[in-house]
């Protein structure tokens, strides 16, 4: 289990020192969840306290998934990925090593909005050992979704196209920016199947000490049970892309 664990470090590790300033980690990952909070702030008069664990999350969940699509999409189009798989490694090791670097991305840009958060929203958060503990689980689960996103993908200049079809619509039928329990019924029953709308409450929970839909446990269960899931199924991709 540790060696796994090592193998996996080493993995994200390369990831990060090939593909962390490339274009589209940096404009999808960094920049756009930071402009689109600028946005928000000033058109609102700054972030309101509702919002900016939305645009946390936000800026987590591209982050993550940005990264994960650049590496493993260029690295199958050149096959070096299929090199990798030539190493003493499991399946589930490698989705863990791709899961990593976009674990830390995804870190990386909620600095930018922790910062405007920060700067504009004078109300520390109500329980700051969650909110740690969201973030973590937030990132994880985002990173592992963009792993195995990134299997439906086969050239790299589809990555961002494929991506934003898939995160726009999360974005907008979650909770991060329009309170489910304002969406009529129909609606609301679909946010309930996002992966975004569980990720956005755990990170609402600990900054504002109240959910708008779903309870605390049930955000920080489903969250970490969707973060293991997908980086099964990521495992399992890879082990069917070597058929």
């Amino acid at each position: 289990m540790i060696d796994e664990l090592e193998k996996a470090v080493y993995i994200a590790i390369k990831d990060l020192r090939e593909y962390y300033m490339k274009p589209g980690s940096i404009s999808w990952g960094i920049l756009f969840p930071f402009v689109f909070a600028l946005a928000f702030m000033f058109r609102h008069g700054g972030l309101t306290t509702w919002l900016a664990p939305g645009m946390i999350s936000l800026a987590l969940f591209f982050g993550a998934t940005s990264m994960s699509g650049m590496s493993i999409v260029f690295e199958r189009r050149i096959g070096s990925f299929e090199r990798l798989l030539l190493f003493p490694i499991s399946y589930t090791g490698v989705a863990l090593g791709k899961t990593l670097s976009s674990f830390f991305l995804g870190l990386v840009s909620a600095i930018p909005v922790f910062l405007l958060a920060y700067l504009f929203i004078h109300v520390a958060p109500a329980h700051a050992l969650l909110l740690l503990l969201a973030i973590l689980l937030v990132s994880f689960s985002s990173s592992s979704f963009g792993v195995l996103l990134s299997f439906i993908i086969r050239e790299p200049e589809q990555v961002m196209v494929v991506m934003n079809l898939v995160r726009f619509p999360m974005m907008f039928l979650s909770d991060v920016i329009i309170p489910v329990s304002l969406m009529p019924r129909y609606l609301s029953w679909i946010a309930l199947t996002q992966p975004l709308t569980f990720m956005t409450e755990t990170i609402r929970y600990a900054y504002m000490g109240s959910c708008d839909i779903v309870a605390p446990l049930v955000a920080y269960t489903v969250s970490f049970i969707m973060g293991l899931l997908f980086l099964l199924l990521a495992a399992y991709a890879i082990k069917r892309s070597r058929a």
